[in-house]
């Protein structure tokens, strides 16, 4: 797949795997139905949930088990053409991020349409994952959205505050660093409470430890959050 990838700078995020993906016990199910790889899915998630880090997961996986797998955002279509939506049903898995994003482009419309069909009649597992899901997705052309309602529909359920500390434990673990249960809670009780908020958080704190040589401490987190 490097030849898909590399010339369109669609590349997976090294740090979007299962390594460092908290899975919440309300979203067991769905990441077990993924590592089954099953022909077709459609996972629905609000903005900031993590459904991108599952779905690079998801592809990583795949590249340890020897299979090809090619991950595309939608939302960032800009930056190719629907060409690339050709040829998917020569891939083992294939997962389209932000489906409900092109709904009422004509062309990527027609482009999805028939590389679903493609991909129908081959060997190639398909995840799709959307803000919205398909019923409720404005798409202009009718065939898409029955196409894509064939897809099983799982919901990706935000963390709680406690999963949250847990989260941001397992990820600054990963970064050697070692963030106590009251740390934790200090961060989470302060930051807009999506992940990708609390990952930034995350981010400047990693930072500031490494510049002032400092152990991450709630002194050390006002300092930096200016909380």
């Amino acid at each position: 797949m490097q030849s898909l990838q590399l010339p369109l700078g669609i590349r997976l995020n090294d740090e979007a795997r299962f390594e460092n993906y908290f899975i919440s016990a309300s979203n067991q199910l769905l990441v077990e139905q993924l590592l089954e790889q099953p022909r077709l899915i459609y996972i629905r998630a609000n903005a900031g949930v993590g459904l991108s880090h599952l779905l690079q997961a998801i592809c990583h996986q795949s590249n340890l088990i020897s299979h090809s797998a090619m991950y595309l955002p939608l939302a960032e279509r800009d930056a190719f053409t629907p060409e690339i939506l050709e040829g998917l049903d020569s891939v083992d898995l294939v997962c389209l991020d932000d489906v409900d994003s092109i709904a009422g482009d004509a062309d990527w419309e027609a482009g999805l349409f028939n590389a679903f069909n493609h991909i129908a009649a081959s060997d190639t597992c398909l995840v799709l994952g959307g803000k919205q899901a398909p019923g409720t997705a404005q798409f202009a052309l009718a065939d898409l959205q029955s196409r894509l309602q064939l897809a099983p529909i799982y919901q990706l359920c935000e963390l709680d505050d406690n999963e949250k500390k847990q989260l941001l434990q397992l990820r600054a673990h990963g970064r050697g660093m070692n963030l106590s249960p009251a740390v934790a809670d200090y961060i989470v009780a302060r930051t807009e409470r999506s992940v990708g908020a609390l990952i930034s958080v995350l981010d400047k704190l990693d930072a500031s430890t490494l510049s002032h040589q400092r152990p991450l401490t709630i002194p050390l987190v006002k300092d930096t959050m200016n909380w």
